[in-house]
């Protein structure tokens, strides 16, 4: 006796079918709108609800985000920056546990002023796609990069500011003392390349008093010296306690929160991302600030399997019904999931590929849109290197005061999570152009 054959996705099915009576009227209309034309169904396979339960909780979670064209929008453009300026002959260093040599950052000149790697006898290069090079080559990207692989659609606040890439550590977690080693290398390199702003988009170990904590002390120190460090929150808003560990906890460092603009233009929407808030062991309110943490677009690590992924799923969203096969025939090794379809309705198909698109974050071949703190703070650094660029006098303390005095609060949520409120670029870089002058 053979297997029971689905009427919508025309495969057999080990498990019995399920009747559509026995699905929410959601599901329902679904498995109605994908049916074969002219054909009343009853029931749908286990693998059909699965894929409309997966299409039903993208659909609700990127709703909003993709209500603008389809588009993930560009940050400058969300935040109304200045484009007048982009951080022009400003140097932002990048403490984080890899990096890549990516053309955002290279092309049409290479911006990359410095690498250097703090692991002893590591062999890896900006060429290589380490596992650990994603996250960094992220935050220096969202931070400087000027969208050459977007045409400049996606490109940040500083497009033409330089970088100087310090690497921490070769995969998981970084260590406090190696953040520590990497601050202190910047420091003793700061005049060599000129660097001005640090971003630091990684956490120490545990809470601790800056009194007691070396690596807070050596912050203060950096920022007496003249350096504006700017640091992650953490993503641990939704947790008992939500500590913000060092660098972040240090008086002098500024602190940067996730916002949830939700990929619009509409202040309205604006609400909180889940990051790590204070008051801290010594009582200061952390963060000062709050930028984008969700919906923040980002390079895809070239040369990897995520990056294979994206342009498969990139190329048949934009191809015709008639190449969907062949080319999921001819990437067979990329998605299982597809290539094990690729039989299914036409209809079906793009609706995985639809799927596949959101699962994995998907805004092109080589951007996806990434959240957390690690990549709010790098939006901050950028408005700061236009800072500089408008003001190249301003001191790190005028800095953050700048910053404090133009942010916008967010009405509604307590101030201990949003600190004075959302980053306001263009306020900000005027403030600090017109203080030039006196």
């Amino acid at each position: 006796m053979g297997f029971p054959t689905c009427p919508v996705c025309g495969r057999e099915s080990k498990d019995e079918l399920t009747p559509l009576d026995a699905l929410d009227e959601w599901l329902r209309a679904l498995v109605a709108a994908n049916a074969p034309a002219g054909q009343f169904v009853n029931v749908v396979c286990k693998r059909c609800v699965e894929m409309f339960e997966r299409a039903r909780t993208q659909l609700t979670t990127d709703a909003v985000v993709f209500e603008q064209g389809g588009l993930v929008l560009p940050t400058p453009l969300r935040l109304d920056a200045d484009d007048r300026f982009t951080g022009r002959g400003i140097t932002i260093a990048f403490l984080d546990s890899g990096f890549y040599k990516h053309p955002d950052l290279t092309m049409p000149d290479n911006r990359i002023l410095a690498y250097h790697s703090i692991v002893p006898d590591h062999k890896t290069s900006l060429e290589t796609s380490d596992p650990a090079s994603w996250h960094g080559m992220m935050t220096s990207v969202v931070a400087a990069g000027n969208g050459s692989l977007s045409k400049g659609f996606y490109r940040s606040i500083a497009p033409e500011a330089n970088v100087v890439l310090v690497k921490l550590a070769t995969s998981g977690r970084i260590s406090e003392r190696n953040i520590q080693d990497g601050l202190e290398w910047v420091l003793a390199h700061r005049e060599e390349y000129r660097i001005r702003v640090v971003n630091i988009s990684a956490g120490g170990d545990d809470e601790e008093s800056y009194l007691d904590n070396e690596l807070s002390q050596t912050v203060e120190r950096a920022v007496k010296e003249g350096l504006i460090v700017v640091c992650a929150a953490g993503n641990a808003g939704h947790m008992p306690g939500h500590p913000v560990l060092p660098p972040a906890s240090a008086p002098a460092s500024i602190t940067v929160g996730g916002l949830d603009d939700q990929n619009s233009l509409d202040r309205a929407r604006r609400g909180m991302y889940r990051s790590s808030y204070g008051p801290t062991l010594d009582g200061l309110q952390k963060p000062e600030i709050i930028a984008p943490g969700i919906w923040v677009p980002a390079p895809i690590l070239p040369h990897t399997p995520t990056a294979a992924e994206a342009e498969l799923y990139a190329t048949l969203d934009k191809a015709s019904d008639e190449e969907l096969v062949s080319i999921i025939e001819a990437h067979a090794e990329v998605d299982a999931d597809l290539y094990n379809a690729r039989d299914l309705r036409t209809s079906l198909l793009r609706h995985l590929i639809t799927i596949k698109l959101r699962e994995g974050d998907v805004i092109s071949e080589h951007y996806k849109y990434v959240d957390g703190t690690s990549f709010a703070a790098p939006i901050v650094s950028s408005i700061i290197a236009c800072m500089l660029e408008a003001n190249p006098r301003l001191k790190p303390q005028q800095v953050k005061r700048i910053l404090i005095e133009t942010a916008e609060r967010l009405p509604g949520i307590e101030i201990d999570r949003q600190g004075w409120g959302g980053v306001a670029p263009r306020r900000a870089v005027e403030l600090a152009h017109m203080l030039k002058s006196i």
